[in-house]
């Protein structure tokens, strides 16, 4: 399966939360799975920890690559025609990022890692 990680999937990955879910934490750790973090939300990241509504560790470049690194989580960047899709989707979500992620996740046929309702309304597969 590819996945795709929603923003609060890799930062409760990344911390070791307990508001993971089982079936997200297996998903995640087998290696059959191919898993991609979205430049969209390493952007998501960095915005809210530039605003102080997200205290990071370490400075959010060097965080955000040192987990994904240390996790063997690929990137995914963001190309036009994921951005064009975006007036193909219904406005079911007011959130910027995770829109994108839905895009991205609709054109690259990924699976979106979330707990969100609001995603798992999109015509995309999700899991949690």
């Amino acid at each position: 399966m590819r996945l795709l990680l929603d923003t609060c999937t890799f930062l409760w990955i990344a911390s070791g939360s307990t508001q993971l879910s089982r079936r997200a934490a297996q998903l995640f750790r087998d290696p059959a799975n191919e898993v991609f973090l979205s430049v969209v939300s390493t952007w998501e990241i960095a915005v809210k920890h530039s605003l102080g509504r997200l205290p990071l560790p370490a400075p959010a470049g060097e965080y955000i690559v040192a987990l994904r690194e240390r996790h063997g989580i690929a990137t995914l960047t963001l190309n036009e025609e994921e951005a064009l899709y975006l007036p193909r989707i219904p406005k079911l979500h007011r959130d910027p990022f995770d829109r994108m992620l839905v895009c991205q996740a609709i054109v690259n046929g990924l699976a979106i890692l979330t707990p969100d309702p609001l995603i798992s309304q999109y015509p995309i597969r999700t899991t949690w």
